[in-house]
């Protein structure tokens, strides 16, 4: 046999092998344990990463990798610090407050980047005959990039969710007033209105209400959705209606108050802005199409000129 059909038959069977553990691993043929079972049900705990089980649950890779991430995560943990602020923007977010998987996912982000950043330098390093120090240095900021990638993609996905609970918020503040108008109590509104919509406010007012189904009271589990937001709209809303729960105010005026000031807020942040756009597009103008203008007005004469003299 020749050393082709050697090295046809060897990754023939290589790629055999890869599809059969492929086939093996999907989640069709994978038996699912009781853990994998009840853990959906307990919404009450977040789901542990599963870079942070112990190692008799994973495979001898996972069993190596797990204790080098959480060590890594810790020191990304010591040397950014925020614990606090990651927790505050996971809730933001919608996500369970868990700093040890964000600190894992972190490393994660950081080892792909500095897998890819050495990879490019030492491509570079052998074309160009570059340094060892240079490949080095390179993987170090790939490391530092993808550990700030993750952690500036946690803050967008926070502020992208509450910028649609922002403009979720006159509608369903529209809403509880008229069901409050209407002669429902303040629990019966907000069950009306999570079941007629949808969206992330309407799944934060979900939560207030299992909150209250639980045990706790209805400013108390209103205060939970204030602390878990960021704007200060929402807590505006929160306080008034505490407030309003607590005192035996009229509920109905209170919501459309507070949804016109929304309204009003989000005008003024469209005018803003769009104060800001205008003056960003005063850079091209300038810049860019008065200064093409003005060529086009002089060249013509500078060659009139140049061809009579």
């Amino acid at each position: 046999m020749s050393d082709l059909a050697r090295t046809g038959a060897l990754l023939g069977l290589v790629a055999g092998l890869g599809l059969a553990l492929v086939w093996a691993r999907l989640p069709r043929n994978r038996r699912r344990g009781l853990a994998d079972r009840v853990l959906p049900y307990l919404r009450d705990t977040p789901r542990p990463s599963r870079l942070l089980e112990d190692s008799a649950s994973r495979g001898m890779l996972g069993g190596v990798a797990a204790p080098l991430v959480r060590d890594l995560g810790r020191r990304v943990d010591r040397v950014l610090g925020g614990a606090t602020s990651v927790r505050s923007r996971q809730l933001r977010a919608g996500l369970a407050a868990d700093v040890d998987r964000f600190r894992a996912e972190q490393v994660l982000w950081g080892a792909g980047a500095a897998v890819a950043a050495a990879t490019a330098s030492v491509l570079l390093a052998v074309a160009r005959d570059g340094s060892a120090v240079t490949v080095l240095l390179l993987t170090a900021i790939g490391f530092g990039l993808g550990v700030t990638g993750a952690d500036y993609l946690l803050t967008a996905r926070a502020a992208r969710r509450e910028r649609r609970m922002l403009s979720e918020f006159p509608t369903v503040a529209e809403l509880l007033a008229l069901a409050v108008g209407a002669g429902e109590g303040a629990v019966g509104a907000l069950e009306r209105v999570c079941r007629l919509s949808g969206g992330e406010l309407a799944a934060e007012l979900r939560r207030c209400l299992a909150d209250a189904r639980a045990g706790a009271n209805l400013p108390t589990a209103l205060q939970g959705l204030a602390e878990r937001s960021g704007l200060p709209s929402l807590r505006r809303f929160v306080d008034g209606v505490v407030v309003a729960v607590q005192r035996g105010t009229p509920l109905a005026e209170v919501l459309r108050a507070q949804a016109q000031d929304v309204r009003e807020e989000g005008r003024r942040s469209l005018m803003e802005a769009g104060g800001k756009k205008e003056i960003a597009m005063m850079v091209p103008v300038v810049f860019i199409i008065l200064p093409v203008t003005v060529l086009f007005l002089v060249y013509p004469g500078y060659t009139f000129f140049r061809f009579t003299l």
